[in-house]
């Protein structure tokens, strides 16, 4: 008897990216609204947003089917992180996320955040600009990068949909790879560096409080985030100052201050290391994409009545 195939079904096929963005708001950003001819996700990944007349908090994603008008503003009290992407998909399944405001599972948070790693290996257009209209690719991107960005939102929609039926499927993570980022060991060593982003730790402070050795550690960290616990926790720090500067409640000392630093100018340096900006520049950069911002709602809004 000869072999024969059988055909698997696609239940969900994404065509096309338009965006694919992550962006830092300042606490009082607002975008009035848009509509267009494809999918939007939006997710958020720390504080809050107000969509239409929802609030979503971090760890939330709400959908908007083609040419349904959606905005997007922050609701004052902090400045919030949030995953955009949109898409082209005519499958039926999408159904599913209309008139949808789903919470999102620690494996759906890493499907988003290697989207977003692909997307910095393989799109050339920054993707913190909240005004693109199209993304340029790069000359020479990893291999199949574009294609792991399509397969990590098909997954992603997938997931969401076999999480959330009546008999929900087990997702894979709990099947397999125990020892991944879902690991016991993983969250609560996460769960500990949480607790104390506003003091300093040591290698050893983590491994005697996690009872974990050293070398197991350190795996652990350069599997999941390809560096070592320290500087992991570095740029938690640096991540939760970006979120106090744009929260604008402090100064850059009193930031310094209450993130344990020990001088102003330590902190300057770990920032710059990280991001590539003192917070100088980067306080500077935020307000400069805000003013960009005041000036594409005028115009916004001044289209939304011409064509009333």
């Amino acid at each position: 008897m000869e072999y024969e195939s059988i055909v698997l079904k696609d239940e969900i096929t994404v065509r096309k990216i338009y965006t694919i963005h992550y962006f830092e708001y300042m606490k009082n950003f607002e975008f009035p609204g848009e509509t267009h001819d494809f999918w939007e996700l939006q997710c958020v990944d720390k504080g809050e947003i107000k969509v239409l007349d929802h609030v979503l908090k971090a760890g939330q994603v709400i959908f908007h089917k083609p040419n349904e008008f959606h905005n997007l503003a922050a609701t004052g009290t902090c400045a919030p992180n949030v995953v955009v992407v949109s898409f082209a998909c005519s499958s039926q399944a999408m159904k599913f996320f209309e008139g949808r405001i789903l919470e999102v599972s620690e494996y759906e948070r890493g499907l988003l955040g290697q989207m977003i790693s692909e997307a910095r290996r393989c799109i050339e257009s920054p993707l913190d600009d909240p005004y693109l209209k199209k993304m340029e690719k790069k000359k020479a991107a990893p291999f199949g990068s574009e294609q792991l960005i399509r397969l990590y939102l098909e997954l992603l929609l997938l997931s969401m949909i076999r999480r959330n039926l009546p008999n929900p499927v087990k997702p894979a993570e709990e099947i397999w790879a125990p020892g991944g980022g879902g690991s016991a060991a993983y969250i609560q060593i996460m769960d500990y560096l949480k607790a104390h982003i506003c003091g300093y730790v040591t290698i050893e402070d983590i491994c005697r409080e996690n009872l974990i050795g050293r070398s197991q550690l350190q795996k652990i960290f350069r599997e999941q985030h390809n560096c070592g616990v320290i500087d992991f926790f570095t740029k938690m720090k640096v991540e939760y100052a970006k979120e106090l500067i744009r929260e604008k409640n402090q100064n850059f000392t009193q930031i310094s201050e209450f993130l344990g630093y020990s001088s102003i100018h330590y902190f300057s340096r770990q920032f710059k290391k990280i991001t590539g900006m003192t917070p100088s520049e980067y306080t500077a950069s935020i307000m400069a994409r805000s003013e960009s911002q005041k000036n594409v709602t005028v115009q916004s809004q001044a289209d939304f009545h011409a064509k009333v």
